[in-house]
């Protein structure tokens, strides 16, 4: 066992399919493939039963998640008792969007406090009006929101990360079963419609150009509401991987389906106002995430938020 095959089986595990695992991780399938296999023959056990619609894990394969996590959660600790001697020191008023900070930062803020003890980051959650305002207004330092939803000419950005959308289902639902989803499909079933962060305007962006309407059968701010409702038959919606997770409150499946038309990704990123100069705080809390996010021997460091 090693920690290589510890991070593909976690990813694996998490996201439900070799796929997008591979696509998160940024290797190849067969990478993701041959670890888990690997994994699977030294523990002797079968972790994952592959189904037409992705990996489920098995009783041996939920009890490896939690001692597998907390390994890695270890390694990570250890890296940052090397790394959190960092003398760098200074305030950052940070603001994020509802989305970015239930679903993203916690992890990454983290590991900014191990590294870098000294550094006092403040943070905000408001709106992406509200945010962009103050950044103008050098209320805050820097943002970390939905790019996608982002056009001021006054701020730059910098993506780190793009969040395909699929169509959430129950498990087991016809669409599921099918492996693909067409928009006049989705727009017989009833539709659960996440309000937050702008998704109820950013659906009409893909919905539009089909020239068909969404059934909705219920409006929320609640990303677990939406969850609950589908786990629950009650209703299907399409929401970002980000957003994920494979089982709701009440532990029920939750599963994916790709659709026949493209759906714009969620884009996730940094925001500040153009010109603006960088204090010491300000560099170090950007240099982090590119360094984890855009550089390519780094890849793509799995969520766990």
């Amino acid at each position: 066992m090693n920690l290589r095959q510890l991070k593909y089986f976690i990813a694996t595990a998490e996201l439900g399919q070799v796929s997008r695992a591979a696509s998160e991780l940024r290797i190849s399938q067969s990478s993701i493939t041959s670890a888990v296999r690997e994994l699977e023959q030294d523990l002797d056990a079968i972790l994952f039963v592959r189904t037409a619609h992705g990996m489920e894990l098995t009783p041996p394969g939920r009890e490896l998640l939690g001692a597998a996590r907390e390994i890695m959660e270890k390694v990570e600790m250890a890296r940052n008792v090397v790394q959190s001697h960092s003398e760098i020191e200074g305030t950052i008023n940070i603001a994020a969007t509802y989305t970015v900070i239930g679903y993203f930062l916690p992890y990454h803020l983290d590991r900014l406090n191990h590294r870098f003890p000294k550094l006092d980051i403040r943070l905000s959650e408001l709106n992406r009006e509200s945010i962009e305002e103050g950044l103008i207004t050098n209320r805050f330092d820097m943002a970390v929101l939905l790019t996608s939803n982002t056009a001021n000419p006054e701020l730059e950005t910098q993506t780190l990360l793009r969040s395909q959308r699929r169509l959430w289902v129950p498990q087991n639902h016809p669409l599921q079963l099918k492996g693909l989803a067409t928009f006049a499909e989705i727009a017989e079933e009833d539709y659960i419609m996440l309000t937050v962060d702008e998704a109820a305007h950013t659906s009409m962006k893909y919905w539009g150009p089909t020239g068909l309407s969404p059934r909705v059968k219920l409006r929320t701010s609640s990303t677990e509401a939406v969850r609950s409702m589908v786990a629950n038959g009650q209703g299907v919606t399409i929401l970002s991987d980000m957003v994920h997770r494979p089982w709701s409150l009440e532990g029920r499946r939750i599963g994916t389906v790709t659709t026949d038309r493209a759906i714009p990704s969620m884009d996730v990123g940094l925001a500040w106002r153009k010109g603006q100069e960088w204090s010491e705080a300000t560099r170090v809390f950007y240099d982090y995430f590119t360094e984890v996010f855009l550089e390519p021997q780094m890849g793509h460091q799995t969520q766990r938020v």
